[in-house]
């Protein structure tokens, strides 16, 4: 009796032995999700009666809106592999040209903001460009950018208004249509949220769908994981980076735009020092500081952080000085969240890799 041999069953990689635990924590968010969790639940024990209310939640999302919305766009940039330490001036000089231009010429404000607009743009291009043809760092291109937009904002405005502040911006034609659609208030549960917060939920589900349904998303990951490479199999790593830069600036011009209508006016010092609270966001929501890695939800987790930490401070009554402070244990804790996470990632593509090899030698 002749016996033959049967090879084992083929073993598909996806169904490879690997823990759920080990699978949630390959992604990026679930540090921020742990640490917001951890954040919600000690403020809900120091200060219950404000915190567990409607109106607790409406002071909590109002400053992680607007901050939310750049987190976003930064973390898209960072995922490229690259920073924007302009961000947060951006936000003052965007804001300072419409209320030069509605204040001063007496120009209706949707062309106002549509000419910052453009700047935004231009500027954003410039980076991306200076950066892509010199092979400098952009931390170095947008830390120049950053300077020279801080001294213009202070040196162009003071010469206009003698001061360092632009008011009135509420009497331009078109304020008030502007301030409905862009930062206004609507009650929801018997609570006053600011429309800035739809915005920041549209904006992050619109990225969070580029990053994971769209070639762009791919383009971005693999811009920012190995440049060189993604460039060798055809991926636009250059327009895609100028692109990233764009859109950030686009992102401030929008949140200097919502400075704006909600304070009728413009200061030149706004958004000086943010850009480090937008990275710092990112970083918290997963994303690593030498890129091709991060997600929109999680920077988005990061925002509601920070503003669960500010809000939480003060209801519990505590010096805000501390705030800083608090911002950066939980930067360091975050890093050190990513880092195990991607080791988690790497450890789960090995085992995947490994059942795929076990397969392939299993056929006959």
């Amino acid at each position: 009796m002749t016996v033959t041999a049967t090879s084992p069953p083929k073993t598909d990689e996806r169904l490879a032995n690997v823990g759920l635990v080990q699978i949630l924590l390959r992604r990026p968010e679930i540090g921020a999700l742990l640490g917001a969790s951890v954040v919600w639940i000690f403020f809900a024990f120091i200060a219950p009666t404000n915190w567990l209310s409607i109106n607790g939640v409406a002071r909590i999302l109002d400053p992680s809106s607007t901050l939310g919305i750049m987190a976003v766009a930064v973390a898209l940039l960072m995922i490229g592999g690259e920073f924007d330490l302009s961000a947060g001036v951006m936000t003052g000089t965007t804001g300072l040209i419409t209320g030069l231009l509605a204040v001063k010429l007496g120009m209706n404000i949707w062309p106002a903001m549509f000419i910052s607009l453009l700047f935004a743009l231009l500027v954003g291009y410039l980076n991306g460009l200076m950066v892509i043809k010199t092979g400098l760092p952009s931390f170095i291109v947008t830390l120049a950018t950053f300077f020279i937009l801080r001294g213009a904002n202070v040196g162009v405005t003071r010469l206009v208004t003698n001061q360092v502040r632009v008011a009135g911006i509420d009497e331009a034609p078109g304020f008030y249509t502007a301030r409905m659609i862009f930062n206004t208030e609507f009650t929801f549960l018997g609570a006053e949220f600011r429309t800035t917060i739809l915005w920041w939920i549209a904006i992050t589900v619109l990225a969070t769908w580029v990053l994971q349904r769209t070639p762009w998303g791919s383009w971005i990951f693999a811009a920012g994981g190995d440049p060189n490479a993604a460039r060798n199999v055809g991926v636009p790593a250059n327009r895609v980076k100028i692109a990233l830069f764009m859109t950030t600036a686009s992102a401030a011009w929008l949140v200097g735009m919502m400075n704006d209508l909600r304070l009728r006016s413009a200061v030149a010092s706004q958004g000086i020092g943010q850009e480090f609270v937008y990275i710092i966001a990112a970083v918290i929501g997963g994303c690593l500081l030498t890129g091709g890695y991060g997600s929109a939800i999680g920077a988005s987790i990061g925002a509601l952080i920070f503003g669960m930490a500010r809000v939480g401070i003060v209801f519990a009554g505590w010096d805000t000085d501390w705030f800083f402070s608090f911002l950066g244990i939980m930067l360091l804790a975050a890093v050190l969240v990513n880092d195990y996470t991607r080791k988690q990632a790497e450890a789960l593509a090995v085992a995947r890799a490994k059942a795929r090899t076990e397969s392939e030698e299993a056929e006959p």
